[in-house]
């Protein structure tokens, strides 16, 4: 690996399905990637000292360096050698206040083409490090959300400290299996406690119908999932005549009676994140990235692209946060006044709001319809898109579920089929939309609550069936948590992932009865 001038496995479309070693697939340098893998060596460095004293203050810096190195989020090497050098900088300082050593090195030239990573020899060990790094990575991600809107919970953060501080100390693979599964028991705290800065800043999810057709106005584009952001750009921009859309992972922004308030959130344009390229093009007004999903920018749009928090890329307007939080959007309104309105790439609405508090609404509904025989069960198509061709396989699956079977989804894997005419059961439509890859906790509630109304003993007694599209970070902390739950029967694809090796695949296998992408007769096998 170190022969190479990067080395990167963390993502689905990893080149080959083994890993990117000159450029990733998602577009970053190989300056990039070694940048990034240097700044989660230095964060290891910092926990393993905050480790050794009492305090919270630097929690949301450790969430943030993980968040910026995850897929699609960060690619300018400037703001990652700040995020480096910062670290470094509280490193040292906490060193000498305590008079602590680190077992790590604090100094390091961030300047350097190349910066070798050293992964080790045993691809087990490496495996379980990685598959527990990564899902960190998606925690702190979700931390981090819940962190801008005023929640925070340390109690997660000293897990994730002290699991970062000795992960590559630790060589015996049973532990580290354990140290998995406890990954996703707090995997499970980190997406409630998202779900409670959400739902009790903005409101309950509601069911809503959300327009995907275009105005007369001139638009902001909202990309990402940051909705702290977006509530910021749409109390700024209420009176200035510019419309606000929605794009890929923000379309539930509009299930959010807080946010639905507001006469100029006209509604979500475009698809999922991969499909930007030609969708920016034809929206003729700035684009705000507020977390990971950026691909790098066509020069044709690349100066109407503006990012913020995690996300950066050279040469593109960055928004920063001043001391007390707040962003000031008046460029990004005021560069919308001068151009035209979005072209029209589709029209109609698609419906959603489908988090587990609205579920719980329509529990008796659904229970009813399930004693009646009209719902026979539930499929868990979620997760991420992507540009990989084998992904149509979730449409083709989806068209091919029964008509008594409902798809619960998050994340933006549903643009696969959320927009196909599929007959509802009853008065509740056949595709139930909890929300973003982060709402994935509603897929839990709602299956903890049918245990209860179905009065089953577990889980896995329901008939629901597990086959969940990845793509990054974010996913590996969401089957972590499922395996904790003792889920059993995911299927997993397009591809499994490139960082897990054949010896732990046969153990998840083996313990989870984890499945890869297959035909819908061996996901629902009593539908033969």
């Amino acid at each position: 690996m170190n022969n190479e001038e990067m080395f990167c496995f963390q993502c689905q479309e990893t080149a080959h399905n083994q890993g990117c070693t000159k450029v990733g697939m998602c577009g970053k340098q190989a300056s990039t990637a070694n940048l990034q893998d240097l700044l989660i060596y230095q964060t290891k460095a910092l926990c393993e000292v905050l480790n050794q004293i009492n305090t919270d203050k630097y929690d949301d810096l450790i969430n943030l360096n993980l968040f910026i190195t995850i897929t699609n989020a960060n690619f300018d090497d400037n703001k990652i050698k700040e995020q480096i050098n910062k670290t470094i900088a509280v490193n040292k300082s906490l060193c000498e206040e305590y008079g602590i050593k680190s077992s790590y090195l604090l100094d390091a030239k961030v300047d350097d083409d190349y910066i070798a990573t050293n992964y080790g020899d045993n691809e087990d060990i490496v495996s379980l490090r990685e598959l527990i790094t990564y899902g960190l990575k998606g925690l702190a991600a979700y931390l981090h959300h819940a962190h801008q809107l005023g929640y925070d919970d340390h109690n997660i953060c000293i897990f994730m400290q002290k699991t970062l501080a000795r992960l590559n100390k630790i060589t015996d693979l049973n532990e580290l299996l354990d140290l998995a599964m406890e990954t996703g028991e707090y995997g499970l705290k980190g997406m409630e406690l998202l779900d409670k800065a959400n739902t009790q800043t903005y409101g309950n999810p509601e069911i809503s119908e959300v327009n995907i057709g275009v105005g007369k106005n001139s638009g902001i584009l909202v990309s990402g999932h940051d909705l702290k952001d977006l509530e910021e750009l749409l109390r700024q921009s209420e009176d200035s005549g510019v419309d606000i859309y929605t794009h890929s992972e923000m379309l539930p922004a509009h299930y959010y009676p807080k946010l639905k308030k507001y006469k100029h959130f006209i509604g979500n344009y475009g698809n999922a994140w991969w499909q930007q390229t030609s969708e920016f093009e034809k929206f003729n007004g700035p684009i705000l990235l507020t977390t990971n999903c950026l691909v790098p920018p066509k020069s044709s749009y690349k100066d109407r692209i503006y990012t913020t928090g995690t996300v950066g890329f050279d040469g593109c307007h960055h928004i920063e946060a001043d001391e007390n939080g707040h962003k000031d959007f008046s460029e990004i309104i005021e560069h919308a006044k001068k151009c035209e309105a979005p072209e029209e790439i589709e029209s109609g609405k698609i419906i959603g709001g489908f988090a587990h508090n609205q579920v719980h609404e329509l529990r008796d509904d659904i229970v009813k319809a399930i004693n009646d025989g009209a719902i026979k069960g539930f499929v868990v198509l979620a997760g991420c898109d992507g540009r990989h061709t084998k992904r149509n396989y979730y449409t083709e699956f989806a068209k091919a579920i029964p008509d008594g079977y409902l798809i619960l989804t998050a994340g933006c894997a549903k643009y696969r089929y959320n927009k196909l005419d599929l007959p509802p059961i009853g008065n509740i439509p056949r595709v139930l939309d909890a929300g973003q890859c982060n709402d994935s906790y509603s897929l839990i509630r709602i299956a903890l609550d049918l245990q209860d109304a179905l009065k089953v003993s577990s889980v896995n007694d329901l008939p629901i069936y597990y086959n969940i599209a990845w793509y990054e970070q974010k996913a590996v902390i969401v089957l972590l948590t499922l395996l904790s739950l003792n889920i059993q029967n995911i299927h997993l694809g397009p591809t499994l992932p490139a960082f897990v090796s054949e010896n732990v695949l046969n153990v998840l296998i083996d313990k989870f009865n984890l499945g890869a992408h297959e035909p819908i007769e061996k996901v629902m096998p009593e539908l033969i």
